[in-house]
């Protein structure tokens, strides 16, 4: 196979275009992220705590937390953003308490969802819904 200088030219470009914008072809869904981490498991309700504001502010900074004892990990997804993963957060057997608190950013209006994965296999969800007004994702 022989390559012009041309060709060689598109093809090292089009390399480095999918190196540099790598969440625009990987991009998930917030129901394939869902089903990945549950193993297709159907979450519960009760059993894990999501701590958010009603009302942001500026969608760049939203506290969050969430709560879930008896966790190995939590997962963290924000329904309306070009990329939903927010964060994956494991614990050990030798966390004190299995409980994360962090600061995201929010695009709009929209769910924020945690998923805890529990030690005996079953899967707890809770939802909260915050209202930004200046989004944080260049919206």
């Amino acid at each position: 196979m022989n390559l012009s200088r041309r060709e060689a030219l598109w093809v090292g470009l089009g390399g480095l275009a999918a190196v540099a914008t790598p969440g625009a072809v990987l991009a998930a869904t917030t129901e394939e992220l869902t089903s990945a981490f549950t193993g297709g498991a159907a979450p519960g309700t009760d059993g894990i705590t999501l701590t958010a504001p009603e009302i942001a502010e500026n969608g760049n900074t939203v506290p969050v937390s969430v709560s879930a004892p008896g966790a190995v990990a939590i997962m963290l997804l924000a329904t309306g953003n070009p990329e939903p993963a927010v964060a994956t957060f494991t614990f050990g057997p030798a966390a004190g308490s299995q409980m994360a608190a962090t600061r995201i950013r929010l695009a709009k209006t929209q769910d924020v969802v945690a998923l805890a994965k529990m030690a005996d296999g079953s899967v707890k969800q809770a939802q909260a819904t915050v209202k930004v007004t200046i989004g944080g994702c260049g919206g």
